[in-house]
């Protein structure tokens, strides 16, 4: 089995890589890969690119280029995707059973889902500011006038963690440089009319946690209400304990998937 890891918006493989890495299974091909224009992919391209059907395409081909380079090629893959990361993989995971050739989905773990049925959610709304404080007053007197918006103090309100996070788009390597991929991104759809959610017929779970402003309940609960027969996997608050958080993430994505 391949396991995919995914990870979130303005991020890198890294992150999903220390929080599942240490409860996958020996033998499983582990494969975390950064996004376009994340962590190591120095790739800088045009808006279109950062839609999520073309992010989705270029995260397909290079897993079926690293299964190829390891002769396991067309295997079964089981998709653990955080937050940008979920909706690429919801992206996978419908296109696994309606278009023929895709990616093989056995199974698809969301992790605090971000993206919704509308472009630009409320709860995303402060990725393109800071996108373009980015372009247009650089790291340090962008992160600066971000301080003062009422977008953070909203956050910092429900969340120290979900306010430092965004605070952490300013810090990022090459943050200046990479701008588009936060006022870009969040535009996207992680599903549409068209989409039969409700018809997948692979197991998925969502993982959802309270108070924290970028992954709210309710887009946990629109993606359960849409998916249907998905399990749920509720996780302490990250601001209450941490140590609990990350514990609980890893201990309940395990049993589900039968690591444990």
């Amino acid at each position: 089995m391949t396991v995919l890891l995914l990870h979130g918006l303005g991020g890198d493989r890294s992150s999903p890589l220390d929080l599942f890495g240490p409860v996958v299974p020996p033998g499983e091909h582990l494969l975390a890969l950064d996004v376009r224009g994340h962590g190591t992919d120095e790739r800088i391209t045009p808006p279109e690119a950062f839609a999520l059907e073309a992010l989705t395409a270029d995260i397909a081909a290079r897993t079926r280029s690293a299964q190829d380079a390891v002769g396991r090629l067309g295997e079964p893959v089981t998709v653990v995707g955080v937050s940008m990361g979920a909706a690429i993989a919801l992206r996978l995971a419908l296109q696994s059973e309606t278009i023929p050739g895709s990616l093989i989905i056995d199974r698809a773990v969301f992790v605090r889902p971000a993206f919704t049925d509308d472009p630009l959610p409320e709860n995303l709304l402060a990725f393109p500011v800071i996108g373009e404080l980015l372009a247009d007053r650089g790291p340090v007197e962008g992160e600066r006038e971000f301080l003062a918006t009422e977008l953070f103090a909203q956050t910092l309100a429900e969340s120290r963690l979900g306010a430092h996070a965004l605070l952490e788009q300013f810090r990022s390597p090459r943050a200046a440089e990479r701008f588009r991929r936060l006022i870009e991104i969040p535009r996207n759809a992680a599903f549409g009319a068209a989409d039969d959610l409700g018809g997948l017929q692979l197991p998925t779970a969502i993982v959802w946690t309270e108070r924290d402003p970028v992954h709210p309940v309710s887009v946990a609960e629109l993606w359960m209400d849409e998916l249907g027969g998905a399990s749920s996997i509720p996780l302490p608050a990250r601001d209450d304990d941490t140590a609990a958080y990350v514990e609980a993430t890893r201990s309940g994505v395990a049993c589900w998937l039968g690591w444990s």
